[in-house]
This record gives structure tokens, C-alpha cells and sequence, in this order.
């Protein structure tokens, strides 16, 4: 049998064709616009996914014997707001998980519902990027569209809703959107009577590795693919790249350094940090997980890159950087705002200590630490919740940097282990397509059987110390800058 696995990211979709065994078969990706309709907005077009998937598809099982496709499932962005009108037609674009337009509306959220209520309804407070914030901004800035609204659903959940005709959602991408009660796995009734929307506007939930249905008939008639073919739930962006790292079950840890960057670590026991500083969600493998999630990654080096170096050529520039540990230059990664731990919408990029000796590769030094030591900042949360951890998975597009690999590996004191495929969310989501359609028992046995550790990052302990007081440095910076980034908007 073959399992396929959508990763809808937020530049491009890739899909991979799993075999039982875990050897990826093929792979594609197709690209779509992203819209910037003011300053801070985030924007895409459901119809852009959608029309990438089905061309995304067709190449896919070209090359195969389509009929062997049992099951498609996904991993994808989290948090995006998609409405449906009465005839399941798209109502607006999508507003984005970086979107930063409702800071009103968090602000309520926290200030007036207050934090305690609404950690004691969802487990987690109000951020920028939730769900429930956006719909109160539709409500109060697109009345019209607001009273349309039929189905609300994330972006994954409505490729699997064009595949199946179910409007479905599974508990880990659900618990982002700041209207599900995780502890108890349901709508939160509170949460939803303050966003004024109903239970049934909501979709059909169901654990990531179950299916929703299984693909339109004409749909199977256009790809080639057995109408029998599954479409299983799949799972928010993060759990599935957990699930494809061989994250489940109690105690592991994966670090993704992604558009957006997290540490994610999966437990078998529900739980919440006392000042909600990490997320407290569901995971793919049926149980839950704690996430720190920062809004810029590996996008703050393609931006330092791209757009401020003007090169291609990552590899060369991080070819010059030598001398790890002593560099006098440090960088906040805080390009679209900031989540974890800071819940900071007005946070922004800044380097400081420059000096007239500062070169280009000390910058780019700065920007990869920066992106570690903000990691780390969310470690140490859990670190105070009596989390103990040693070693970590890697995953995302940064985590092809063997420089930066051993920068996360120092400056959290952590071994990081490098599995035999860095597909992530792609991989996961055919993984938990497998579990659906009975090739594994559970999430934990395709992890055990499929993932594979190939090598190791261990780390260096003169190197930990010089980190150790270059982190300690860092964690001063945000502080004492945290009233600027307010004036400067």
C-alpha cells in the first residue's frame, strides 16, 4: 500500500508518497501566492491550496501504480482562519497563523475574559496568530462576512474537506484556535459563546490518525486513486512534524526550525505552565504535548540572506563563521512579532552590539544564535515545570545547516539527534494515513518502526559554558528594549 502526506507550509504544499515500510516513494511541492494587505496582515487564498494539491497530486502518483493509494492524511499551518458560506463556498482569504491585526482583540481576550478564564476553558491564553481572535475581528471589522459564516475550519481541514465532503478537525490543530477544551477533548461552550458562533458552525472532531471519510468518487476518477482511499484527519504542522520525527509518547523532544521555529515535547499527562508561556496541546499520537513557538526561524536567516546580504549561497556565508561562542553581536528574531514565551505582537527584529570591527559573518552569527537562544527561552519554562530533557530530534529547513545543528546543540545542552528523513510534516501525515488504514497498531509503533537516528550532535562542554553567559546576556535584551517596540509602531 502507499499513504500519501500533504504538508500544506505557508510558501508551498509538498506531498510525499509513503511506502508501508517508510521509504518515501516520491515527492512534489507547489508554490502559492502569499498576500500582505497592510502591514502586519497575512493572507492566502484557500483556492491557491487547493488548486496546488490536485495539480500536486496528479505528479505525484504519475510515475506509480496509483491503485495501491490507501490512505491521505496531512500535516499543516495551524491556526489560519477558513469560512464557508452556506454553499461551502470560501467567504474571505484566509487570515494566517503571522497575521498580527488583533492585537484589540487579544487584548480583550486576556484584559477583560481574562487569562485565568480562558486557560481554565482552552488551557492556553490568547495569542495573535489564535483563531479566536480573528473571528472577533471579522465580526467587528466584516460584519456582513461574519454573518455568512457557516464553517469555520483550518487550512489542512479544508483539503481534506475538498477530498472527503467532511467538515472535520483534529484535536491537535483544533487546540490552537483558543476554542477547544483540551483537557477534555470538545468544543469549549464558553469560548464559543464569546465568540458568538455555534457549535454547529464548528467542524467534526476526530483524533488525527482516524478517518473523516474517504475521496469523492470523481475525485478518484480524476487522480487514479481507489475511491476506498482513506482521508484521515491529520494534524496541525507541529505535531505532524513531531509524528514524523519519531516525537510521540512521554518525555521526547523535537526542535523545528521551520518559517516559524518550536520545541515541542510530548507527554502522556495533560498539563500547563502557570503563566501559559507554552502552548498545552493535543498531539497526533492521542495524548498531549507542550510547544514553544516562535513566529520567525529560518525565515530570519532567508531574510538576512535574501534580502539584506542579497545571496543564494547560505552554505558559503556560513562557511566563514569560525569562532563559536565569542561573538559580541547578538540579534532578536523577532521579525513578524513574537509568541512564545513573550506574547509579543510589537516585538521586532534588533541587533545590538555592533562596532566599527563588526564583520558580515559576525552578523550572520548573530542571527543563527538569535534564533537559539530564543528557542531556548521556552526550554527554560519547561525546564521549570521539572521537564527534564536531554536530547532532542531536529527537523525543518534550518535543520540542513550542520553549523546551526551544532549551535542549537550548545546553546540548549542538548544531543541532537539527526533521523534518516527530514520530511516532517509531510512524512507524519502519511505515517498517521498508515495508522488509519491498519498497516500500524499506533502513532508510537509507526514511529518506532519507521524513524531512524543517523547521527548525533553532541554537545561541546566548553562550549555549552561560553553559551551559557552569552544566553544569560541575550535573555537582558528583550527586557530592557520591550517599551521601544510599543513606541516605534
Amino acid at each position: 500500500m502507499y499513504f500519501i502526506g500533504v504538508d500544506l507550509g505557508t510558501s508551498a504544499v509538498k506531498l510525499l508518497l509513503m511506502e508501508e515500510s517508510g521509504k518515501i516513494a516520491a515527492s512534489v511541492s507547489r508554490e502559492y501566492p502569499l498576500y500582505f494587505p497592510h502591514p502586519g496582515w497575512s493572507e492566502q487564498k484557500p483556492e491557491d491550496w487547493w488548486e496546488a494539491v490536485v495539480d500536486g497530486l496528479k505528479e505525484l502518483v504519475a510515475g506509480v501504480d496509483a491503485s495501491r493509494v490507501a490512505g491521505i492524511s496531512f500535516g499543516g499551518q495551524m491556526h489560519g482562519l477558513v469560512i464557508l458560506d452556506e454553499n461551502d463556498e470560501v467567504i474571505r482569504p484566509a487570515i494566517l497563523w503571522n497575521d498580527g491585526r488583533t492585537q484589540k482583540e487579544v487584548d480583550y481576550l486576556n484584559n477583560e475574559i481574562g487569562k485565568d478564564r480562558l486557560s481554565a476553558y482552552t488551557a492556553n491564553i490568547a495569542f495573535a496568530g489564535f483563531t479566536a481572535p480573528k473571528l472577533l475581528w471579522v465580526k467587528k471589522n466584516e460584519p456582513d462576512n461574519f454573518a455568512r459564516i457557516k464553517k469555520i475550519m483550518l487550512p489542512k481541514d479544508y483539503l481534506a474537506y475538498k477530498l472527503s465532503g467532511c467538515h472535520c478537525c483534529d484535536y491537535s490543530d483544533a487546540s490552537g484556535m483558543l476554542l477547544l477544551d483540551v483537557k477534555n477533548r470538545c468544543w469549549s461552550k464558553e469560548m464559543l459563546a464569546i465568540c458568538d458562533v455555534t457549535e454547529a458552525q464548528m467542524p467534526q472532531l476526530f483524533e488525527s490518525y482516524e478517518a473523516v471519510g474517504t475521496l469523492k468518487p470523481e475525485l478518484a476518477k480524476e487522480f487514479g486513486i481507489p475511491a476506498s482511499c482513506k482521508i484521515v484527519a491529520g494534524a496541525g504542522d507541529n505535531a505532524a512534524a513531531a509524528v514524523g520525527t519519531g516525537t510521540v509518547g512521554d518525555g521526547r523532544c523535537n526542535i523545528s526550525l521551520g518559517t516559524s521555529g518550536t520545541i515541542f515535547i510530548s507527554s502522556k499527562d495533560f498539563g500547563v505552565d502557570e503563566h501559559n508561556a507554552l502552548h498545552a496541546f493535543a498531539h497526533a499520537d492521542g495524548h498531549y504535548h507542550l510547544m514553544g513557538c516562535m513566529l520567525s526561524a529560518a525565515s530570519c536567516n532567508k531574510w538576512w540572506m535574501d534580502e539584506i546580504i542579497g545571496t543564494k549561497d547560505y552554505a558559503a556565508e556560513q562557511a566563514k563563521i569560525e569562532k563559536l561562542g565569542d561573538n559580541h553581536v547578538y540579534f532578536l528574531p523577532y521579525l513578524m512579532g513574537e509568541r512564545s514565551p513573550h506574547n509579543n505582537p510589537d516585538a521586532r527584529g534588533t541587533f545590538i552590539g555592533m562596532t566599527m570591527d563588526t564583520t558580515r559573518s559576525d552578523m550572520t552569527q548573530a542571527v543563527l544564535e538569535g534564533v537559539a537562544f530564543a528557542i531556548r527561552d521556552s526550554l527554560e519554562v519547561a525546564k521549570k515545570l521539572g521537564i527534564r530533557i536531554e536530547r532532542t530530534k531536529i527537523c525543518g529547513g534550518g535543520a540542513k545547516s550542520p553549523l546551526w545543528k551544532k549551535i542549537i546543540a550548545n546553546v540548549l545542552n542538548l544531543k541532537v539527534d539527526v533521523i534518516e528523513s527530514e520530511e516532517g510534516p509531510g512524512l507524519g501525515g502519511a505515517m498517521l494515513a498508515a495508522v488509519a488504514c491498519g498497516a500500524y497498531a499506533s502513532v508510537e509503533e509507526a514511529a518506532e518502526k519507521i524513524i531512524r537516528v543517523v547521527d548525533t550532535i553532541e554537545p561541546e562542554p566548553e562550549l555549552v559554558e561560553k553559551y551559557e553567559g552569552r544566553y544569560r546576556k541575550f535573555a537582558k535584551i528583550y527586557p530592557a528594549v520591550k517599551e521601544l517596540f510599543g513606541e516605534i509602531q
